[in-house]
């Protein structure tokens, strides 16, 4: 090919790429200028340097240190302080309680036993958390505990404290607890006790459950596969337990029907448990006398087991341990009080509209019972026994009306009142947050959460 043809070709190619116009031309070698510049600006960006090429060189330097000696005779002149903590056993007396708790403290130990005040501290149940603080001595620097009350409702927390000349000085102030809201749940599979010590309720939240459901359950017929919920209070100090409170709510399935009831304050110490739609479940007569027990003769004819004739059973037996608590059925005064024939001791309390009920063969009386004096429902009138013509340890029951005995167990008798419209926004709103805890604490709830927790 001849070199003109070339140069033409090469015009024509640059013509194609270019384009024809002159402006088309400016903007392409205006981009390949540009293309080349960032191609250029990219090449000189200098590289980070290889670690391996960097010099290195290795220092050793000799450091002296105290002689172990020095050291030790330092740490001994240096004043140490530790804290310790004891539980209260069965059968402690204060020198072994002090000495197990690190004390070798005479002067303490004498404060201790004399101090009216730190005396209180041996009057602690076994379980009961002490803690003290000594210096290396085992002098005492300061002792603290917590008291309760007979009831628990009043706390105190206990503290012996050194001074500086010395002396001892106890000390004993009202404390301030946190309070808590707690749930449990529990299935009954043998017995309402199992189910309650497999759920970790104390005994004082069990028997709430008990009186909150028990005009509406029979707890001596519980079945398996029975369950419960409930919330309650407890108070707390310094992450230690110190006592539980009230039952909020409580809901109990039994023979595959579900009973709530929730606590509702309704103002000036009074209050009480309601069903969810407002409905009091107190009932003017509880069904039992006995928290726990089983009927052993009822409303019914029968061969009576000492005459040996065939005569009506004009109450309800129920059979119990010598010394188990009576109750009093509903509220009323007491009606008459002491030993009655075949009876034996016999309580006779008389209630409204013509009500009454007779509890016999006690084998003793509550203390402070005497006629004419208020019982209130629930309250211990005395303890089952076998006075009387009685053949072993029974309560027997009677409920009558107007003088009258009739059958307890299938009489009919009327509710309290439900509460008053002015007070139903608080109490829905009171519901509604114990039901949400509710339906948390069932088990397809539980396992819905254990699912999304997985994740």
């Amino acid at each position: 090919m001849r070199p003109t043809d070339k140069l033409l070709r090469l015009i024509a190619s640059i013509r194609l790429f270019t384009g024809s116009s002159r402006v088309s031309r400016i903007a392409t070698f205006s981009a390949l200028g540009l293309a080349v510049c960032a191609v250029g600006a990219t090449a000189v960006v200098p590289l980070a340097p290889d670690a391996a090429d960097i010099p290195s060189r290795r220092v050793t330097e000799q450091l002296e240190l105290p002689p172990l000696e020095d050291q030790l005779a330092e740490i001994a002149k240096q004043s140490h302080q530790y804290v310790r903590e004891e539980t209260i056993r069965r059968g402690d007396t204060m020198s072994g309680l002090l000495l197990r708790l690190g004390v070798e403290d005479s002067a303490a130990d004498k404060f201790m036993k004399t101090d009216p005040v730190a005396r209180e501290l041996m009057q602690l149940r076994a379980d009961k958390t002490v803690r003290v603080k000594t210096n290396d001595d085992g002098d005492l620097e300061w002792l603290q505990s917590t008291l309760s009350s007979g009831d628990g409702k009043t706390v105190r927390n206990l503290e012996v404290r050194r001074q500086p000349d010395g002396s001892f000085v106890a000390t004993d102030n009202t404390a301030n607890l946190e309070r808590r809201i707690e749930m449990a749940a529990g299935n009954i599979r043998s017995s309402l006790f199992a189910a309650i010590d497999e759920a970790h309720i104390s005994d004082a939240i069990s028997s709430q459950i008990v009186a909150m459901f028990e005009t509406n359950i029979d707890f001596r017929r519980l079945q398996r596969g029975d369950k419960f919920n409930v919330v309650y209070e407890s108070f707390w100090q310094n992450g230690q337990l110190v006592r539980t409170g009230r039952v909020l709510a409580g809901e109990f399935t039994n023979a595959g029907k579900t009973f709530q009831s929730v606590w509702f304050d309704e103002g000036a110490g009074q209050g009480g448990y309601y069903s969810f739609d407002g409905r009091s479940l107190k009932k003017a007569f509880l069904k039992s006398p006995l928290e726990f027990t089983r009927v052993s003769s009822g409303f019914s004819m029968r061969v009576h087991p000492i005459s040996g004739q065939w005569k009506q059973h004009k109450g309800v037996d129920f059979a119990a341990a010598a010394g188990t608590p009576i109750r009093a059925t509903a509220d009323g005064t007491i009606d008459s009080v002491g030993p009655s024939g075949g009876y034996g001791n016999l309580v006779v309390v008389k209630h409204y509209s013509g009500y009454s009920t007779a509890y016999a063969h006690m084998s003793r009386f509550a203390a402070g019972l005497r006629k004419g004096a208020r019982v209130s429902q629930g309250e211990v009138i005395g303890y089952v026994g076998s006075t009387g013509w009685s053949t072993g340890p029974h309560l027997h029951y009677e409920f009558r009306v107007n003088n009258e005995p009739r059958d307890p167990l299938t009489a009919v008798v009327p509710e309290a009142p439900a509460l008053a419209s002015s007070d139903m926004p608080r109490f829905k709103s009171m519901v509604a947050d114990m039901n949400h805890r509710f339906v948390l604490m069932r088990p397809e709830r539980q396992a819905e959460i254990m699912k999304l927790a997985s994740r």
